[in-house]
């Protein structure tokens, strides 16, 4: 994810920038009664940043109101020897509202976790199955910039999260509220002024239609049932209702090899659950979606329901929520993540052509 973002901001010219740094300590929230035993003490860590500012050299920025990108370092202390503590890297957006008082950062990246699951020795760590998490973090801020020189202040609230997405079990995750509190500071002396040359003219685009293919690996809940590949071939159209924002209505196929093995299992484990064992592994769903574009980037957000559904596998709703790149008008890249409700499935990795 930070490649993916890293790549895009590459491609845009260089504004000012600063630096910020925020201590951070709060309460892991109960979302999953698996881990009332992990939840001790109260996690506390710091995050460093590098941002770019934006002044309105291209439409985008201007659209957005001028928002910042840039890069995250955090660490966080778990404040539980069984589940270690967390380095992450991170890339992100900074969005302003309310005269550009009021600060919301959105950050997607990975972490790196000191004692993951072992069946062995970590058996007790059931919110971490791997060492490698995907990491996002959420920072809505009160922030005045040079108080003091070049120095400012910012204050508010933080949510972190850790997830592997079941990559490998166990995977219950972690989310942390958290009050945080910090310092910028301005590499300039001063900013140049913001541009305004947006003009109101009506974006109008015909219907578009997307091919997407879609893989990955994953597990399934049973600890040590193994890493399987996964294959999804999707199709839609998309409607541009804006510079901003696209609709989405298509269907999805699922060929979910973790699926395949979890019903042999349950056909000779659990009898009582009455699996024959020949059920069908595939799955077929359709989905409306919605699509936010920010530059070459956007934010995906989908929902769907399986209309071929063999075999029960944590409901028969979906969701997908995910970034993807654009390589010129049709090719993009993306990466999604999939999940049932707050229960991930799995973290896939796509490629697709707009046509």
């Amino acid at each position: 994810m930070c490649l993916c973002f890293a790549f895009g901001f590459s491609q845009e010219k260089q504004s000012k920038s600063y630096f910020d740094i925020n201590y951070f300590t709060g309460n892991i929230a109960l979302h999953n009664n698996d881990i009332l035993h992990l939840i001790q003490g109260h996690p506390e860590g710091v995050i460093l940043s590098w941002n770019k500012k934006t002044f309105g050299e291209k439409d985008w920025e201007q659209r957005y109101g001028y928002p910042d990108w840039g890069l995250s370092f955090a660490y966080q202390d778990l404040k539980n020897n069984v589940l270690g503590n967390n380095y992450s890297l991170y890339a992100h957006y900074n969005f302003y509202f309310l005269k550009r008082n009021l600060m919301l950062r959105i950050g997607q990246g990975l972490a790196y976790n000191t004692n993951p699951y072992d069946k062995e020795d970590n058996h007790k760590n059931v919110a971490f199955g791997s060492t490698i998490l995907s990491a996002t973090y959420l920072i809505l801020n009160y922030k005045k910039e040079r108080l003091f020189d070049r120095f400012g202040v910012q204050a508010g609230f933080s949510l972190l999260h850790y997830s592997n997405a079941n990559v490998k079990a166990p995977n219950t995750s972690v989310n942390t509220i958290a009050f945080n509190v910090g310092v910028t500071y301005n590499l300039d002396e001063t900013d140049p002024d913001f541009i305004e040359t947006l003009t109101k003219e009506k974006f109008t685009q015909p219907i578009k239609y997307n091919v997407v293919f879609r893989s990955g690996i994953n597990e399934s809940d049973v600890i040590g049932s193994g890493q399987f590949p996964f294959y999804i071939l999707s199709a839609y159209a998309d409607k541009r209702l804006s510079h901003k924002s696209a609709v989405q209505l298509g269907t999805d196929v699922f060929f979910s090899m973790f699926l395949k093995e979890l019903i042999y299992y349950k056909s000779v484990a659990f009898p009582e659950e009455h699996v024959s064992g020949d059920e069908d592994y595939k799955r077929v769903g359709v989905f409306a979606g919605h699509e936010l574009f920010i530059n070459k980037m956007s934010l995906v957000t989908q929902f769907g329901y399986y209309v071929y559904y063999p075999f029960d596998f944590e409901g028969r709703t979906y969701l997908r929520i995910g970034v993807k790149r654009y390589f010129g008008e049709k090719i993009f890249g993306a990466i999604t993540l999939k999940s049932h409700g707050a229960k991930a499935e799995a973290v896939e990795f796509g490629v697709g052509i707009r046509l």
